[in-house]
């Protein structure tokens, strides 16, 4: 998604189905009647992490007080918000700790950053300005090293207590990935919901409440993978049975989200078309049907990807996308596009 919005994106709307309502029972599902192959718990809950910004991105461009006057090293060196920093004199920079640093050995002098921006890299050469009150060298920057977030949680393998979650790629605008700079998952409770609307997409407001749900160790194209702390309760979750995207037939579904607190409930969606060769992961066309989701938020918004998706007892993938044009449509990912990229 767009930068700190990456959990869901927009796309074209296509499909249609009729209207159905469902209910609101936390961890309920129609699961699978062989037990003994329903090894994946489903999901449903929000969960926060934080992703490595790759470097230090600038978010704001501001002036250097010095002794003799007032200076703005980064806008006179071309520097654009959205930029990131990736190294200072050819030493990678990762942290606005090893931006401050890199600039103090510079003692003032002329150094050369590696700056990327919208895919590109870039040598730009810069003077810091010794900082009047501070004392410090600096180039007119405000800079973030970490991006945080909600989303998600698909399934969790029993036996190797693997999760997964989001369903697509972990991104914003000027990258294609970004990388895991805190390992640590934990639940969010959802405290409001800024509604979907046509043209604009609705986004879930949580907050991180402490408890640990696992630690993240892969960031890829189709979500976030961790292994869930053994700590973690697992009583509360309903198993199932997978399914591949060969058994997922046009019809009704349910998917699990959690849009108030920390407990996921179902909502009936429709599946309006079925595509199990697309490659960009967009394996399911899907219209939200419930009429208390589209009362509570337009349909699908932002922080919803990963909502498991139920069909005939089984999971078969999870909410991947909204269109900007009828937030109550949406892709989805076949769920073992998932497993295979884990």
């Amino acid at each position: 998604m767009r930068r700190l919005k990456f959990f869901l994106t927009a796309a074209l709307a296509v499909g249609i189905c009729s209207a159905a309502v469902g209910t609101a029972t936390p961890y309920k599902t129609e699961a699978s009647a062989d037990t003994a192959q329903c090894n994946y718990y489903i999901g449903g809950m929000t969960a926060g992490f934080n992703l490595s910004a790759g470097g230090t991105e600038v978010i704001g461009l501001n002036e250097v007080v010095a002794q003799d006057g007032v200076y703005r090293p980064a806008e006179k060196a071309g520097l654009r918000i959205g930029d990131c920093i990736c190294a200072v004199e050819g030493i990678a920079v990762k942290t606005i700790n090893d931006l401050n640093a890199a600039l103090e050995r510079s003692g003032g002098k002329e150094v050369t950053l590696t700056v990327k921006r919208s895919g590109e890299t870039a040598n730009v050469p810069i003077t810091p300005v010794k900082d009047k009150k501070s004392g410090r060298y600096k180039i007119g920057v405000l800079i973030r090293d970490t991006l945080s977030g909600i989303g998600t949680v698909t399934y969790i393998e029993k036996d190797s207590l693997r999760f997964a979650s989001l369903g697509h790629a972990v991104c914003d605008e000027d990258r294609n990935t970004l990388d895991i700079s805190d390992p640590r998952v934990t639940l969010c409770s959802i405290v409001g919901v800024n509604k979907g609307v046509r043209g604009k997409a609705g986004e879930l407001k949580g907050l991180f409440i402490g408890e640990e749900l696992g630690k993240a160790d892969k960031v890829c194209e189709t979500g976030l993978y961790g292994t869930v702390s053994k700590s973690f309760d697992l009583s509360r979750l309903e198993a199932v049975e997978l399914a591949p995207v060969s058994e997922a037939t046009i019809g009704k579904a349910i998917i699990y989200s959690t849009i108030d607190g920390v407990y996921p409930q179902k909502y009936e969606i429709c599946i309006a078309k079925v595509d199990a060769n697309n490659g960009e992961n967009k394996n399911f066309v899907i219209k939200v049907t419930d009429e208390k989701l589209i009362a509570e938020t337009g349909g699908i918004v932002q922080g919803m990807s990963g909502s498991p998706i139920i069909q005939n007892g089984k999971l078969i993938g999870a909410v991947t996308h909204v269109f900007l044009n009828d937030p109550t449509r949406g892709y989805g990912i076949a769920i073992e596009n998932m497993l295979n990229s884990d």
